[in-house]
């Protein structure tokens, strides 16, 4: 049986999003976590998933539409933020596992709304303790001066870009092979000694 630190989910957050400053009222929302789960220990993928959140306080604007190919009526379908929350505590150990995103943007995003929504903060607490911001590892690994964007991060590492960037499932599938190819350096933290 795998141990919870064999396993870490790598995850990519799409939000509302506006060219310019939101219409009054609105606050950028969640509206899709993308979600792979990286086997640490056999160093692979080993399985992709993807929540549609509906989003209360705004729409998908024609902006977001364009950038992330999520349209309103389908996000509409999705479930609500608390339970997309719970989800990720109840279905992917959120609450325990250690957790990747590219930069800090999702983390603090997940924590923002967690306020706003008065809903539990799914990843357990210090926000800090489990999570890690992946762009900063591949950053220090690479020797780089600047912190590059995902995409730009798959062609210094020589990876494909697989699927449409700004969408959260994949986004996430990519970040993770780019988690897989700093745990191929040496890179990743704790990789040697606790297999996370």
């Amino acid at each position: 049986m795998r141990t919870a630190a064999a396993l870490l989910n790598v995850i990519d957050v799409e939000a509302t999003c506006w060219e310019g400053q939101p219409p009054p009222g609105s606050v950028s929302e969640v509206i899709e976590i993308g979600l792979t789960v990286v086997d640490v220990r056999e160093r692979r993928r080993a399985s992709r998933h993807r929540i549609l959140v509906r989003p209360e306080r705004s729409t998908v604007s024609e902006f977001c539409r364009e950038l992330t190919g999520l349209t309103q009526d389908e996000v509409a379908r999705g479930v609500s933020f608390a339970q997309a929350c719970r989800t990720l505590v109840e279905e992917y150990g959120a609450g325990v596992r250690p957790w990747a995103s590219w930069g800090e943007y999702d983390r603090r995003q997940f924590a923002r709304q967690s306020r706003a929504d008065s809903v539990a903060y799914p990843f357990g607490y210090p926000t800090e303790r489990l999570h890690t911001n992946a762009k900063a590892v591949f950053t220090e690994a690479y020797g780089l001066r600047r912190k590059p964007g995902m995409a730009q991060a798959l062609q210094i590492a020589g990876l494909p870009l697989e699927g449409r960037h700004h969408r959260g499932e994949d986004d996430a599938w990519n970040i993770a092979a780019l988690v897989l190819d700093l745990l191929g350096r040496g890179a990743w933290p704790g990789a040697g000694a606790t297999g996370r």
